[in-house]
């Protein structure tokens, strides 16, 4: 086994600026071979961008010292185990074009809009915003227009959106991009930009905004499959399909019912037109999510996410005083322009804490969408205890039989998925 060198330390100023690397070839090649030796191969090549007349890949991968690469598939499609996956034709990330002005973007950059662009292939219907912040969703949100969808966006969580990649569905127009650019943002992308939005974001200086014109098709992606590798500290690796929903419409939604000791227990209350739309929208938000995970949708927009802890009960929770945090964030802002955590104005604070407490942090009348099924009931009480009046799941626990009496006793709704969305 090879071990790096030793390397002395820098500046720590510099990390960021400085390129890693550039140790990777201008090709890839992957190949598959049957127990008859019958190859079958995916070819990939070297993505780069030409920035203040320098020709780069990316800037670096997760952290400053890791080198990194992005490959652009190209030749023909591969098929495993009967399953096409994703054809390069119309491709997104790996063929959007970085407009020149910021810096080379690194690794979490891209895949940030790449995982914001796994939430919105679901919701093109609609204009929608997806910002992201290490590859989870601050906020997003379904509105008449992409103005509106971007505030509510930001507003959700804008103390987490700091710094994020803000994606949106729809070409960007100048008085939402002047929006973007009163806030710190790392990256913009949209499908084109209107006149003048290019204009209001080039005054922010390393600004990466990216023109994906193949996002105007993602909804084509919606089933699409590709291979996912996970390499080990050994030098191993698994290889997946990656996931895709299995929920496109209401019609793919399943009743929430078992059997428990011969007796047939199901939800009484079947969802509102309301609920089963938000259940639409959180259960696509929510696989953008990392487990274990738990959120609250209401009206087309996140109240709160819940993301990547060990226990669903300490989830919920997560995402419950999320909710209740960043309303305070929120409303404190909107009345006297300064965040909640910068205020030395404690009795300004308790009096817009109190408002959020009494409205139960807007989670009256929301949904609680979970990535896995509720073990026990006490997961899915955190949020009918304050008022989440429908629930989507996967179902299939031992206790469903539980849990669907608690949705019973509160009068709530529930569907079950059929589909668990991990996502590590």
């Amino acid at each position: 086994m090879v071990y790096p060198a030793r390397m002395e330390p820098k500046k720590l100023s510099s990390l960021y600026r400085d390129f890693a690397d550039d140790v990777y070839p201008a090709s890839l090649e992957i190949t598959f071979r049957d127990a008859a030796g019958k190859a079958t191969s995916f070819s990939y090549e070297k993505v780069e961008w030409t920035v203040d007349g320098v020709r780069r890949g990316l800037r670096y991968g997760e952290n400053p010292d890791q080198p990194a690469a992005l490959y652009r598939p190209v030749g023909g499609n591969l098929a495993i185990a009967g399953a096409g996956l994703a054809t390069p034709e119309g491709a997104l990330v790996t063929t959007a074009e970085l407009l020149q002005f910021g810096k080379h973007p690194g690794k979490t950059n891209l895949t940030d809009v790449d995982s914001a662009l796994a939430i919105l292939r679901y919701l093109m219907a609609t204009p929608a915003c997806a910002i992201m912040k290490h590859n989870n969703p601050s906020g997003v949100a379904m509105a008449s227009g992409i103005a509106e969808a971007y505030h509510e966006a930001y507003m959700a969580d804008r103390v987490a959106a700091f710094g994020g990649a803000v994606v949106v569905n729809r070409e960007l127009d100048a008085a939402t991009a002047a929006e973007i650019a009163e806030s710190y943002c790392e990256v913009v992308a949209a499908p084109e930009f209107g006149p003048g939005a290019f204009e209001a974001l080039a005054a922010k200086k390393n600004l990466r905004v990216l023109r994906i014109p193949g996002m105007a098709d993602l909804e084509r992606y919606a089933p699409a499959r590709n291979l996912d590798f996970r390499t080990l500290l050994d030098g191993g690796c698994v290889v997946q399909s990656s996931f895709a929903s299995r929920i496109r419409s209401t019609d793919d939604l399943l009743p929430a019912e078992t059997e428990h000791k011969g007796i047939r227990h199901a939800v009484s209350r079947e969802p509102t037109a309301q609920e089963l739309s938000d259940m639409l929208f959180g259960w696509a938000v929510e696989c953008g999510v990392t487990s274990n995970s738990v959120i609250f949708v209401k009206d087309g927009k996140t109240l709160g996410i819940g993301a990547g802890e060990q226990d669903r009960v300490g989830v919920a929770m997560l995402a419950r005083d999320k909710a209740y945090r960043k309303l305070e964030d929120r409303l404190f802002w909107q009345k006297h322009g300064v965040a909640w955590n910068e205020s030395r104005d404690q009795a300004a604070k308790d009096a817009v804490a109190e408002v959020v407490r009494a409205a139960r942090a807007g989670l009256g009348g929301s949904v609680m969408v979970s990535d896995a099924f509720f073990p026990f009931r006490d997961g899915i009480e955190v949020g009918l205890d304050e008022g989440a009046s429908a629930v989507l799941q996967p179902g299939g626990a031992m206790r469903d039989w539980d849990v669907i009496d608690a949705c019973n006793e509160r009068g709530a709704a529930m569907k079950f998925t059929g589909q668990r969305c991990f996502r590590h």
